[in-house]
């Protein structure tokens, strides 16, 4: 049964058990139809964002061949920096979640992409779309809220350690893909209580260590070579273009689970927990970014945060469509739909980020597996 995480102001304390699955059949509803209606605009839609994608790629990695002179090489990475995004976001994180099996393209299929990524696409699934979205925002179980680095709720203990989070996070911002990778693997905690010896970590180990190796090479070796005497200008581009695409990553994921609003929760909390439930925790656990439809695409859609953690696997284009729904279903079930610009929920993201980097300054700290009370349904 959902309960809040230790919340003086119960944002569900109105609701009834009966509600909440009621809300539950609403969203289910809105699923269905979608399904129900996918079809070739969807296909073209996605289709037309990998050729242009692949285009931009190919004409700036060219452009780049000349990244001796400035102009170039300022056209060629700004290229290059916005193909890697489109890549990532709204291409290999939309294809990896299923959200365009429905077609049967096996060169569009969450089983054969390989993204231009660090991690191995097997292993993000595994921790992203089986983990991160089975327990959202469960402090202890999800990975994916703090990186496993940082403290991410008052209620979590406090330790010295902390006070560097702010450090600790705009490091991982900035080689977010390699933070990605080691936090698929669940580097820390397998070095940590020896499952490094695992048979299974160690083939992860090595797999990831390929996909790295390859990635490097590319962008590192073979690319600047190409470029014959612009070889160190054109590594510079690739890098500059990587690190772009890091912070623009790090920094739309951390507005969807971490701005001030949104809710975390107790490990204890998920027991028993329904499908209504589980809707209703992604929706009060998720965070969304204002914006125009360009900045959406290039957010992989991720903007519609709320949207994404409640339908993981419809097609992206159609978060936008159904927004204004699940909007609705907000405000007459009296939830809190959060939301605002994106230079707003970095602002409030990395203040949360520096608020808990410090000790609580009033209630005590308790333990993130302490018991918690049930706020779902006054007189359930």
């Amino acid at each position: 049964m959902t309960v809040i995480q230790n919340k003086a102001d119960n944002p569900i304390a109105h609701l009834s058990a009966e509600d909440i699955e009621n809300l539950g059949k609403e969203l289910d509803a809105i699923r269905e139809r979608v399904i129900n209606d996918r079809g070739e605009r969807d296909a073209a839609y996605i289709r037309k964002v990998i050729s242009t994608q692949r285009k931009l790629e190919v004409s700036s990695r060219v452009v780049l061949l000349f990244s001796l002179f400035p102009p170039a090489w300022i056209v060629g990475t700004a290229g290059l920096a916005v193909a890697k995004i489109l890549e990532n976001m709204e291409i290999g994180h939309n294809v990896l979640h299923g959200q365009w099996d429905w077609m049967r393209d096996p060169k569009i299929h969450s089983t054969a992409w390989e993204w231009d990524h660090a991690t191995p696409a097997e292993q993000w699934k595994q921790s992203h779309n089986e983990l991160h979205h089975r327990y959202t925002n469960v402090v202890g179980k999800d990975n994916d809220l703090g990186y496993g680095i940082m403290r991410v709720d008052e209620d979590q203990p406090w330790h010295p350690a902390y006070l560097g989070q702010p450090f600790y996070n705009f490091v991982n911002a900035c080689f977010f893909e390699y933070g990605v990778a080691a936090y698929d693997l669940d580097l820390g905690q397998k070095l940590k209580n020896g499952g490094h010896k695992d048979p299974v970590f160690r083939a992860q180990l090595r797999a990831a260590g390929r996909k790295i190796r390859r990635q490097v090479l590319k962008d590192y070796l073979l690319f600047p070579l190409l470029s014959g005497p612009s070889f160190f200008h054109t590594m510079a581009a690739n890098f500059t273009a990587n690190l772009i695409r890091n912070l623009w990553s790090h920094s739309v994921i951390m507005c969807g689970h971490f701005p001030e609003g949104v809710e975390t929760f107790s490990k204890t909390s998920i027991e028993g927990e329904t499908r209504g439930e589980w809707y209703l925790r992604q929706m009060l656990g998720s965070a969304n970014i204002s914006g125009s439809r360009l900045m959406h695409i290039m957010t992989g859609n991720l903007s519609y945060q709320i949207e994404h953690h409640l339908y993981p696997d419809l097609p992206s284009n159609r978060y936008q469509e159904i927004a204004p729904e699940v909007r609705a279903l907000f405000d007459r079930y009296g939830l809190k739909y959060t939301t605002g610009s994106l230079p707003r929920q970095v602002f409030s993201a990395w203040k949360k980020v520096f608020r808990l980097s410090l000790p609580n300054r009033r209630r005590p700290e308790i333990s993130e597996d302490r018991p918690t009370p049930t706020l779902v349904a006054a007189g359930t």
